[in-house]
């Protein structure tokens, strides 16, 4: 189950996400609400047998301490080593490595998400070498200032 309210609309309430992890084929939640006490509130509720995953790159170390198993991410597309090292970090108890990675990525995620998904991505894997050309209509291209903004990020994170 997939619960983002920002491109929906509509919020996977705590009790809704109890309701739908009793059907056998629903084992997991992609959480993309932001509000870490709803993540808290769904994690108690639903409890192990029920996987809870970040859907926001800046909240991966937060959901994991609540018990998330990971994150479906937007940062692995263009540091999948990175992000994936984090999310291992955490899970094997090595929290000040984890802490640092997730700091240190706060720029490059805040000009991952300056723009409406996938705009901002397609920009840097564009920038990485990798051809894919711009959005399809109704995205647009990247603004100049965070096409800017977008390169020093990736820059400082190394990934150019």
């Amino acid at each position: 189950m997939y619960s983002v309210p920002s491109r929906t609309g509509v919020n996977v309430s705590p009790k809704t996400c109890l309701e739908l992890s009793k059907i056998p084929n629903i084992v997991a939640i992609k959480e993309a609400s932001g509000n870490l006490s709803q993540v808290a509130e769904i994690a108690s509720l639903c409890g192990d047998d029920f996987t809870i995953y970040s859907g926001n790159d800046d909240q991966i170390l937060p959901v994991l301490s609540l018990g998330g198993k990971g994150v479906i991410s937007v940062l692995s597309n263009i540091a999948p080593k990175k992000t994936s090292k984090m999310v291992h970090d955490f899970l094997k108890g090595h929290f000040e490595e984890a802490k640092q990675a997730q700091l240190e990525a706060i720029g490059l995620i805040k000009a991952l998400f300056s723009e409406v998904n996938p705009i901002p991505v397609k920009e840097a894997l564009n920038k990485m070498g990798y051809n894919f050309g711009e959005p399809r209509l109704p995205l647009t291209p990247l603004s100049k200032e965070n096409d800017i903004l977008l390169e020093k990020e990736m820059k400082e994170y190394g990934v150019l």
